[in-house]
């Protein structure tokens, strides 16, 4: 089992102009170190074979025959391997003469791909030695290197024996306004192979780069690149050896640009997460209605590839354990972004109700604290005094001195409205209407206090005319870790699509870049406090007792089950490989497998059983690619079984 995935290489040898047996030996070598590592496709760069940069040679017979007499090497080398292999050389088809992509396995050629858009302004002039394949009158029969194979313009899609499909480009398609990769994904593609001979010029690079992952992201594919490197002719320009594979527009694998050395870039592309993208994506599936066929004739072939031995599946790229933290963007720019939507949001609702006060409940925890900032920052930026933000802070049987006291600090640092009403009385009122005993730390004990408190909310927010701002987080929103009309409800939920993993960071942003020294001093303590609802009393030292991972298990594994789950709809068995290898060797968060999976059942029951909560979620802001919003990215039955999901664990 693959779980979807395929190992990919683009190729960078080192080269020498009309060398074609010194090239082949180069290519070879790359190919046996290729199959060694168990790439399963390996491109090359541009007219490989011969080197880019012949010129006028191309027009010399002698050179077109060697490298079919090149190509045939290849075929002999390869026919015990089964690694697809696809190099670059010159074809000459009737009166043309192609710049083509040989695509070979197993000793065999399984179809040729000629260039589509010759690039002949500036330093190129291609046309001067090639033809475009949309010069080729229908399909020709060509016998080359041993092979009958048909030439034709149209789109080839290739389908592997493990299930992934790949279409092949040349270097300036994916220039050209409308690439034939475009064509390709459309036709079913999950990978595009290009191969290139682009030169080095200032900015061109940054500029390739944002190409690439356009045209990636556009496309909803794996995109692999192999650029021309060191040995091709520097008489005018010079080759920087860029090699690159893009999985739907990110990056996840690159050269060392102007190597003097052979690269093989490899990385793993999850063509199943990019089909369950293309599917969940209506844009595309309305697009893939403009591939028809042409004169009757379906307008792309397809070619099945060789049926190779599978080898055992290893994972062998990264997988993020915090997939909500971006690895390599800049978090700073991150956090400002998300702040400032729930900014623009809560500012919306503001102004459109006329309503010029906000009511919080401040617990000293991170939730309140960032529902709090917020709300803070949206009054500054509409130029309200913030007395109109009313911090409520109500004690109970588990508050703690440590939590109060961050309370009560970091609401008279922001300059707010604060009132403190303890709800210990009017709960053991409410016990003994209810005929509760005081001393059963319960449900019903712990459940009660949090609607207390949501009672003081709404009811001194119908008093002020204000509007109750919502704490709670997405993480807690997938576990149902809230009580039903308790915390669980309020007028406009500011972090509602914000996990936990990503609160303290964001948390933390604002306290090193938008806050006064003694506000900021506050908030690095909260930060730093142990999570907790704390709706049971302290321990004799006056520490937490009841710390919610200890309850519902670590928030760092569930953000990453919430992710995988409804982000990509991945099944158990493939989430639980990816978070075994995720944590296997992440530095600060460390499970065995036993551990990920007891949580992710649990993660499983929760999520089917408490979505009845999130079918009448209040109002807040999308942030990222994850909502449980019941009327946007989360239109789940509340009876839905989770039966499906549980014994694929088990099995």
């Amino acid at each position: 089992m693959n779980y979807g995935f395929i190992k990919v290489a683009a190729a960078i040898p080192n080269v020498k102009v009309a060398d074609c047996i010194y090239n082949v030996k180069e290519m070879e070598q790359m190919i046996v170190r290729a199959e060694g590592q168990g790439v399963e496709i390996l491109v090359f760069p541009e007219l490989s074979v011969t080197g880019y940069s012949c010129q006028d040679l191309f027009r010399q017979q002698l050179l077109v025959e060697a490298a079919e007499q090149s190509v045939m090497m290849l075929l002999d080398f390869t026919r015990q391997l089964d690694v697809i292999t696809i190099v670059g050389v010159p074809l000459r088809v009737g009166n043309l003469l192609l710049n083509c992509a040989v695509v070979l396995q197993n000793g065999a050629i399984l179809s040729i791909v000629p260039k589509t858009f010759l690039p002949n302004y500036g330093e190129f002039y291609e046309k001067r030695w090639f033809a475009s394949a949309h010069d080729l009158v229908g399909t020709v029969e060509v016998y080359y290197a041993g092979n009958r194979i048909e030439v034709s313009a149209d789109p080839v899609v290739f389908r592997t024996s493990t299930g992934a499909t790949f279409g092949v480009e040349l270097c300036e398609d994916v220039w050209a306004p409308e690439p034939p990769s475009t064509k390709l994904a459309l036709a079913g593609a999950d990978i595009i192979f290009n191969l290139s001979a682009s030169d080095e010029l200032i900015g061109k690079n940054t500029y390739l780069r944002q190409l690439l992952a356009q045209q990636s992201a556009r496309t909803i594919s794996g995109y692999v690149y192999a650029g021309c490197g060191f040995g091709e002719s520097t008489q005018d320009v010079v080759y920087g050896g860029n090699a690159y594979i893009y999985e739907n527009g990110k990056c996840i694998a690159e050269s060392e640009r102007f190597s003097f050395d052979s690269q093989l870039v490899i990385s793993q592309i999850d063509y199943e997460k990019l089909r369950l993208e293309r599917s969940y994506n209506t844009t595309f599936v309305n697009a893939h209605k403009t591939i028809g066929e042409k004169n009757g004739v379906a307008a792309v072939r397809l070619v099945d590839c060789q049926t190779v031995d599978t080898k055992d599946f290893v994972l062998t790229r990264r997988v993020n354990p915090t997939p909500f933290i971006p690895l390599t963007e800049d978090m700073a720019a991150s956090c400002d972004e998300i702040f400032s939507i729930q900014v623009a949001g809560l500012a919306k609702r503001l102004v459109h109700t006329g309503c010029k006060t906000v009511v919080v409940g401040i617990s000293g925890g991170l939730d309140s604290t960032l529902a709090l900032l917020v709300c803070v920052k949206t009054f500054d930026k509409l130029k309200w005094p913030r007395t109109g933000i009313v911090g409520v802070t109500m004690p109970g049987f588990g508050t703690t001195d440590r939590t109060y006291s961050n309370a009560m600090s970091l609401m008279k640092s922001l300059g707010i409205t604060i009132k403190e009403i303890s709800i210990k009385d009017a709960c053991i009122q409410h016990f003994k209407d209810i005929g509760h005993d005081v001393n059963v730390h319960d449900t019903t004990y712990e459940n009660s206090q949090a609607r207390e408190r949501t009672q003081i909310l709404m009811d001194l927010s119908n008093k002020l005319g204000a509007l109750v701002i919502g704490t709670g987080d997405l993480s807690e929103l997938a576990l149902g870790w809230a009580t039903y009309n308790g915390d669980h409800m309020s007028m406009y939920g500011v972090n509602a699509s914000v996990p936990k993993t990503l609160i303290r960071y964001i948390v933390n942003y604002v306290a090193e870049s938008g806050v006064d020294p003694a506000s900021r001093l506050t908030l690095l303590d909260i930060i730093d406090t142990p999570i907790s609802p704390e709706l049971i009393p302290a321990d004799e030292n006056g520490e937490i007792v009841q710390k919610t991972e200890d309850l519902v298990g670590p928030y760092v594994l569930h953000d990453f089950f919430l992710y995988y789950v409804l982000r990509y709809g991945f099944r158990p068995s493939k989430i639980l490989m990816l978070a075994k290898h995720a944590f296997a060797n992440d530095e600060e968060h460390k499970f065995s497998e036993e551990t990920i999976k007891k949580w992710l059942k649990i993660f499983l029951r929760r999520f089917f059983s408490q979505q009845f909560k999130r079918s009448c979620l209040p109002d807040g802001p999308k942030v990222g690619s994850v909502s449980l919003s019941p009327r946007g990215d989360c239109r789940m039955p509340s009876d839905a079984c989770s039966t499906l999901w549980l014994e694929e664990i088990e099995d």
